[in-house]
């Protein structure tokens, strides 16, 4: 064995294939229109709602999170950051990087009656 063969690559360690459903790795999957149905459901029928535009991550794609007076709240994938602040805009719904001012605290709260039985 020579210095450098264990840092060789050897023939057990191959990338991952491109059809990630034939090797069970995770696919992010796209935002669509029932994404967005509920999202201007949402709006139409809580007052007070705020948005947060949450960004791309390992495990998601881009996120609009819309909270309402009272804490409840929805989550669902959105096209693209741009997309996310221009449907809050239509809607007339502030919207917030929530990398930059993060989550409100009435969405922990709505979070915490809802564990303990409130609703």
């Amino acid at each position: 064995m020579g210095l450098f063969d264990r840092f060789r690559r050897s023939g057990r360690m191959r990338r991952p294939a491109a059809d990630a459903t034939r090797t069970g790795s995770t696919k992010v999957r796209a935002a669509d229109g029932l994404d967005v149905t509920h999202l201007a459901d949402f709006v139409s029928t809580h007052r007070g709602v705020e948005g947060f535009v949450e960004p791309r991550t390992a495990v998601s794609d881009v996120t609009l999170l819309l909270v309402a007076h009272d804490g409840e709240w929805t989550r669902r994938r959105v096209p693209s950051v741009k997309w996310a602040h221009d449907f809050a805009n239509k809607h007339h719904v502030p919207s917030y990087d929530a990398a930059v001012v993060g989550i409100p605290q009435r969405m922990r709260d709505y979070n915490r009656r809802k564990k303990a039985g409130g609703f």
